[in-house]
């Protein structure tokens, strides 16, 4: 199948982005808060996708927070939905188009209040700009682990890194970031496409090769490889090695592959490429995980020695009953 250009950059952008969504966002369910919000915010829209600015650097993407101000650039209402309750994209249940509905998010805290409390003014900032309303039910879940095959795993140690200076994870100019619980994940895109990804737990660089994508990693822990490869198993992955360290890995992905995970993921439509059939609505990603459409995913393990096994599990969801496309005005 022939892939234009502008397919591969989305398909390569999807993947980048994922991948930071994945290391972005927590996975505990906080009791109800008490009423605060930002002191001000402005909600806008993300404009079109601009490739020039996505291989300089200069595109408005990722999410920072620091003790004045969070920045959400070209993120979908999903991913604001997720940060707010800290639990995974899988676990809201809504309309489709919470994937494709991106939106710049600028929002200033207000005196004396923490980091430790933006999810608790995210979830003020939807209920009054997105009038969203939600409740929350149990419901089971199909998931994979992650564990050692019989065999024993078949990695190779990362190499010790050099000593780090203190700002070490400080973004370099030209860099995306994304915040999460365990540090931020930076990500930049080279001339020739090639994007460069470090955050906890990994060390990365994803490309084309031959046809594919090519992914090397200097440094990954199993618990970031868990989280990638969900990506591409359409259900969530959880690590049970019970493997502590980092590890080099290398994975290659066709563009097939690549363009089928961003369309699960809906990311295609937002990418305006061709998004495929859509879950009917009020289903969203945490009611649309399906078994992977092929082995490839079970190869790329099994290859390291390890194995994904299927079970269920009771899971809290966060349920959509009412949002709105349109925020109301700045």
């Amino acid at each position: 199948m022939h892939t234009t250009s502008p397919l591969r950059n989305a398909a390569c952008l999807a993947l980048v982005g994922l991948l930071a969504a994945s290391a972005a966002f927590g996975q505990t369910t906080p009791a109800t808060p008490p009423p605060i919000a930002f002191e001000v915010a402005s909600v806008k829209p993300s404009p079109p996708l601009d490739p020039a600015k996505l291989m300089s650097g200069q595109l408005h993407m990722g999410m920072s927070i620091n003790a004045a101000r969070v920045d959400f650039g070209y993120t979908p209402l999903m991913g604001l939905i997720a940060a707010a309750y800290k639990v995974k994209p899988t676990q809201v249940s809504g309309p489709s188009w919470l994937n494709t509905t991106m939106f710049d998010i600028v929002a200033k805290l207000p005196e004396g209040a923490t980091k430790d409390q933006v999810p608790e003014m995210l979830q003020s900032l939807l209920a009054d700009r997105f009038k969203m309303a939600m409740h929350r039910e149990n419901k089971e879940q199909s998931e994979f682990t992650l564990v050692v095959g019989k065999g024993g795993p078949k990695l190779k140690a990362a190499e010790p890194e050099p000593e780090t200076t203190s700002d070490s994870a400080a973004a370099k100019p030209g860099e995306m970031t994304i915040d999460g619980p365990d540090g931020p994940t930076h990500m930049t895109v080279g001339k020739d496409g090639t994007m460069q990804i470090r955050g906890p737990g990994t060390s990365m660089t994803a490309g084309m090769k031959n046809g594919m994508m090519h992914m090397e990693a200097a440094k990954i822990t199993m618990k970031a490889f868990a989280q990638m490869i969900a990506q591409f198993a359409g259900r969530p992955v959880v690590d049970k090695t019970e493997l502590t360290g980092s590890y080099q890995l290398t994975l290659d992905f066709s563009m097939e592959e690549l363009i089928a995970m961003a369309r699960a993921n809906g990311m295609m439509g937002a990418m305006g490429g061709a998004a495929g059939p859509a879950p009917a609505p009020g289903q969203g990603p945490a009611n649309a995980a399906a078994d992977p459409s092929g082995p490839s995913i079970f190869a790329v393990v099994q290859q390291y020695g390890l194995k994904l096994v299927s079970q269920k599990v009771s899971e809290e969801l966060i349920v959509i009953d009412h949002i709105e496309k349109t925020p109301t005005e700045n």
